[in-house]
């Protein structure tokens, strides 16, 4: 038993050190996509939208099927090959010069995501007891904002010399990231059988319950995926220069460095995790009601700060959510087949965000997308709000053994 605590306890480590190096190469490229395109080379929002879209779709998409081969062979050479995939889209990304280019860089760095993404999220789960998930997750979000900041501040300063710059470090960061878990991580088992492919998917495709609240997650991805479009280009727009953008970062990283974690041990005891993720969604709703009315970054950066603080109460519990509604006998599938909503929300997320920014502007009615987004997050925690009351999740499913 002493073995397994310290197998456990290395792995969380690992996880923590593998987190921060994933996280600072994609923050350091993604956040400058829509300043780089849309505001320095004129495309219309829609062209970087569909790029940013089809990411999205693709890796979360097919998520379960990278969930299910993982299942099958291991996480080890599913998260290398991977990452190695995501370097290759990024260097393609800054020779992009046709929106053709964007969209292909981006479907190869979203097929890399596809086969790193769904087995790092089982690792989480296999390693960390499920009593401990809430509290991990909420550290690996800290984690990620201070990463995001890190990494916006660094992309900022590359971009004023060159995006190809942005792009080449952004890929040397993911082939570091491909070393480090071919030379340190052991060939874990992610499931508790070895599960065949279709058995796994078959298992998932059978949970109705799993699959209705994964795709109602979509609404929720509609809004947050917004931080890499339409609120860059938007503190981009008032202040007049993209530099800004690392200070939404900057809020977010502070935000989650100081509230997160307590946020998530007060909450844990006093509230159900369903509870948490549909205060969070209504925060981050009516954040967004009233984001294309700002005049100045003051305004806009309090709507913000509202958002963030939202994302910080539902993304712990969203997260732990998933993990607690899988079957331990096929976890790379339903890690996997959980960021179906992801991929769904993303791609109308970014895509409709993006032609409604475009049409907004074009009838002089900014507050057009905005408006739209904060209507979609309150359908949406009318729908969770309507499963959950049916059948709240049971104590017993947060157990050991599940």
């Amino acid at each position: 038993m002493a073995r397994v605590a310290q197998a456990r306890s290395l792995g969380k480590y690992f996880l923590l050190l593998d987190n921060m190096l994933v996280v600072l190469g994609f923050f350091v490229v993604f956040p400058l996509i829509s300043i780089r395109f849309v505001d320095q080379m004129g495309w219309a929002a829609l062209m970087v939208g569909i790029a940013l879209g089809l990411r999205q779709l693709t890796q979360q998409g097919l998520g379960i099927f990278g969930g299910a081969i993982a299942d099958k062979l291991g996480a080890k050479p599913m998260i290398v090959t991977g990452m190695l995939l995501r370097a290759v889209g990024f260097a393609l990304m800054g020779i992009a010069q046709e929106p053709w280019v964007l969209w292909l860089s981006c479907f190869i760095s979203a097929i890399g995501g596809t086969l790193f993404d769904p087995p790092r999220a089982a690792l989480v789960v296999k390693l960390v007891r499920p009593h401990q998930r809430g509290r991990f997750f909420s550290i690996l979000m800290m984690q990620d904002s201070a990463g995001a900041v890190i990494g916006a501040l660094l992309g900022s300063w590359l971009l004023q010399y060159d995006f190809r710059l942005v792009c080449a470090v952004g890929a040397v960061m993911f082939v570091i990231c491909a070393g480090v878990n071919a030379w340190l991580l052991p060939a874990y088992k992610l499931s508790t059988i070895r599960t065949p492919m279709l058995e796994g998917m078959g298992r998932v495709l059978r949970d109705k319950r799993f699959i209705t609240y994964v795709l109602t997650l979509a609404g929720y991805y509609m809004l947050a995926v917004q931080v890499m479009l339409m609120l860059p280009i938007m503190v981009n727009e008032i202040a007049g220069t993209p530099a800004a953008v690392k200070w939404m970062y900057a809020i977010e990283a502070a935000l989650s460095l100081t509230l997160l974690y307590p946020i998530a041990r007060w909450s844990e005891k006093r509230f159900r995790l369903e509870q948490r993720l549909m205060a969070g969604l209504l925060l981050m709703s009516l954040a967004m009601l009233p984001m294309g009315l700002s005049s100045n970054l003051q305004q806009l950066f309090t709507l913000i700060c509202v958002f963030y603080i939202g994302s910080i109460i539902a993304e712990p519990a969203r997260e732990t959510l998933s993990a607690s509604l899988a079957d331990s006998r096929a976890r790379g599938s339903y890690m996997g087949f959980s960021r179906l909503g992801l991929a769904i929300g993303g791609a109308f997320g970014y895509a409709g965000g993006g032609w409604l920014y475009d049409a907004g502007k074009s009838i002089n009615q900014p507050e057009l997308p905005w408006v739209m987004l904060g209507i979609i997050g309150i359908i949406t925690l009318f729908a969770l709000w309507w499963q959950f009351s049916t059948k709240p999740v049971e104590p017993s499913m947060l157990e050991p053994g599940n």
